[in-house]
C-alpha cells in the first residue's frame, strides 16, 4: 500500500471514528456548553489520539491484544484528561465514562466494519 492511500485510508477511519464519538460524547458533554463547544472538544480529543493509534503503534509490532490495549488505554486516558481541560467542572470519574463509552462505540464499530 502506498503511503497516500494509508494516509487516504486513515482519514476515512478517522472521519468514521469522529463521527461515531461525537454521537457518543458530545450529548453526555456538559450541558451548559454549546453544541459547538462540545463538538470541537471532540475533534480535538481525536486530532490528539487518532493519529498516534494509527501511525505510531502499528510500527512497534505488537501483537493485535497488545496493540488494542494500548490504544484503547491511550485514547481514553489522553480523552479523558482533555475533556477535563477543556470542561473545568466535569468531574473525572464522568470525564472518563465518556470517553470510555466514546471509544468502546468506535472500537466496536470498526470491530463490525472489519
Amino acid at each position: 500500500m502506498s503511503q497516500l492511500s494509508y494516509v487516504v485510508l486513515w482519514s476515512r477511519v478517522f472521519f468514521v471514528t469522529l463521527l461515531v464519538e461525537a454521537v457518543v460524547a458530545i450529548p453526555l458533554l456538559r450541558s451548559d456548553a454549546s453544541v459547538v463547544r462540545r463538538a470541537g472538544a471532540v475533534l480535538a480529543a481525536q486530532l490528539l489520539t487518532h493519529p498516534g493509534v494509527w501511525f505510531i503503534l502499528p510500527a512497534l509490532g505488537l501483537t493485535r491484544f497488545a496493540y488494542l490495549t494500548i490504544a484503547e488505554a491511550w485514547a481514553i486516558a489522553a480523552e479523558m484528561a482533555l475533556y477535563r481541560l477543556i470542561f473545568a467542572a466535569l468531574p473525572w470519574p464522568r470525564a472518563f465514562g465518556i470517553s470510555a463509552l466514546a471509544n468502546g462505540a468506535s472500537l466496536a464499530a470498526g470491530m463490525l466494519a472489519r
